[in-house]
């Protein structure tokens, strides 16, 4: 089954409704998987009054459970929970809507809750779990009480083993499409992209490959699939002279880029397309279908990803996840050159290092302790309980070094103890395709500090990232202490941590505190100046 973006976020301004419109003709609508999670528009999903009728899927840790080297064993299975008190999703977790919602905030203006995801805000901080020694997962979760009513939060933790730098890894072949439309003048778009190629042109090695595509009203090929150690001069020449012309026909450059990165596919290789865009489309929009169509087929073909770097105050934000989520690929946000150096320096030239194919987490909560519970966020992302150990549906793409983190709400029945929440994740080794698991757990007795009553900085950090996006998107999740309190402890994680991102973060809260007190409602405009962005500060433990 694939994961398929919510007709809801349609994006209200300038050209991007036509392009929404003919995506949704295109079949585009509510994605219906029905995951574990319940209704993520309610505040409390009650699972155990909404059974799905489905067969439960193997147990929690289908049998495959991790002896103390880390290794996978087969064991036989116990007995899996209902499937109603299951929660399943794919790993392809982006950054873009945390990065666009602190960019619209700066300006003195509220995003659209469309654009709210929560579990990017989550994933736009990194925390220090543990790393495995090998090239799977390590599983960590823990959590903490967030009321006096029974409901706490619960994290999940994924990481991957960070890249070597100086070590061997497979070579990268890159192909960059550039969107060099009138849109794109724009200060912080075209010159934030150029800026941006000419320093990945710099971490790129000798064996890896890169092309080069632009697009405007047509699609041209700046450079084909070349070698880099042959190529560093003309590369800067091509970025150097890239200037901005006419209308935005994101199919033909989504086309064209493909076209060339198939024929300079290369076998054994991490093979991508990097899409840099305002993703304001307005030409082309009636092969929106086609766009998405061709890039799932050269994607099950030849294993090319999508990876979509947003620019600019208006920004097509779920267009551009659409292709990345098609693509198998993820997609950030950048406004400032730190955050352009953060991701083209510090985070693709390592990420080129694939750590897992197809990797789906699957967290099975325990009937006896859990009433309710609710993932915060994943809408976009949900997979079916029973196609967890399908092996043909599809997952994410994980590099090396990277994190993801799921929170949930859940309500423990009063008294109870014992096992919380059991945690699997899935995926594919990036070379032989065979399947690997790994799990971990948490219980009661793992819940029972306060959330903000603890020293506990990184768990406290993930619960005010979502809280803040919840309160953006209209509020309801249970424990929220409101925008004033959150700002105030994201300042004093900053105090504690040095932290220049967790101080960006508190100075969002604080901005979107002040906007939704003086709008009258979610899409009004109000008067005010924006903060400026901050700098990302090298060794920062959250960035």
């Amino acid at each position: 089954m694939e994961r398929q973006n919510s007709g809801t976020t349609a994006h209200r301004r300038g050209r991007f409704p036509a392009l929404v419109a003919a995506l949704l003709a295109a079949g585009l609508a509510v994605g219906g998987c029905a995951a574990g999670g319940g209704d993520r528009g309610e505040t409390s999903a009650d699972h155990a009054a909404r059974g799905n009728g489905r067969t439960a899927p193997a147990a929690p840790d289908g049998g495959s459970r991790v002896n103390p080297e880390g290794g996978d064993e087969r064991a036989r299975p116990s007995t899996a929970p209902a499937p109603d008190y299951l929660s399943t999703f794919a790993l392809d977790v982006d950054t873009a809507s945390y990065g666009y919602a602190r960019r619209t905030l700066a300006e003195g203006r509220l995003p659209d809750p469309a654009t709210v995801r929560p579990e990017e805000f989550v994933n736009s901080f990194r925390p220090d779990y543990p790393r495995p020694a090998d090239n799977g997962f390590s599983v960590t979760l823990d959590g903490a009480r967030a009321g006096s009513d029974g409901w706490s939060l619960v994290r999940v933790g994924l990481a991957t083993r960070a890249a070597d730098r100086t070590g061997e890894r497979p070579p990268a072949a890159l192909t960059f499409v550039v969107d060099i439309s009138g849109s794109m003048a724009e200060p912080g778009r075209l010159d934030l992209v150029k800026e941006s190629l000419g320093l990945l042109a710099d971490e790129l090695r000798d064996d890896d490959s890169i092309a080069l595509v632009t697009f405007s009203d047509e699609a041209e090929t700046r450079l084909p699939m070349t070698r880099v150690g042959e190529a560093r001069g003309r590369v800067r020449e091509v970025v150097n002279s890239l200037a901005t012309t006419s209308s935005t026909n994101v199919e033909a450059g989504v086309r064209t880029g493909y076209d060339v990165a198939v024929e300079g596919h290369r076998k054994d290789a991490t093979n991508r397309v990097v899409l840099l865009s305002d993703a304001l489309a307005n030409t082309g929009a009636t092969e929106a279908g086609a766009i998405l169509e061709r890039i799932e087929e050269e994607r099950k073909a030849y294993g090319i990803t999508l990876f979509g770097v947003g620019v600019g105050s208006d920004y097509g934000d779920a267009f551009m996840e659409q292709l990345a989520d098609r693509g198998d690929g993820q997609t950030t946000y950048v406004s400032t050159s730190a955050q352009a150096r953060k991701v083209f320096v510090d985070q693709l030239p390592a990420q080129v290092e694939l750590r897992a194919r197809d990797a789906k987490a699957q967290v099975a909560f325990d009937r006896g302790t859990v009433e309710r519970f609710r993932l915060i966020g994943y809408e976009n992302r949900e997979v079916a309980d029973e196609d967890f150990r399908d092996d043909r549906v599809d997952g994410g793409e994980i590099g090396a070094g990277h994190t993801v983190t799921a929170l949930y709400a859940v309500k423990t029945r009063p008294g109870a103890s014992g096992p919380v929440a059991t945690a699997t994740v899935r995926w594919l080794d990036p070379a032989t395709r065979a399947p690997h698991e790994r799990s971990g757990s948490v219980g009661t007795a793992g819940l029972t500090a306060d959330l903000w009553g603890g020293g506990h900085d990184s768990l406290q950090l993930t619960a005010i990232s979502a809280y803040f996006a919840d309160a953006l998107r209209g509020g309801g999740l249970p424990g929220g202490p409101g925008l004033p309190a959150l700002a105030e402890r994201a300042e004093a994680i900053a105090g504690r941590s040095g932290s220049a991102v967790v101080r960006e973060l508190a100075a969002s809260v604080r901005q979107a505190d002040g906007l939704l007190r003086r709008a009258d409602g979610p899409g009004r405009t109000p008067d005010g100046d924006g903060a400026r962005e901050g700098e990302l500060r090298a060794g920062d433990p959250y960035s």
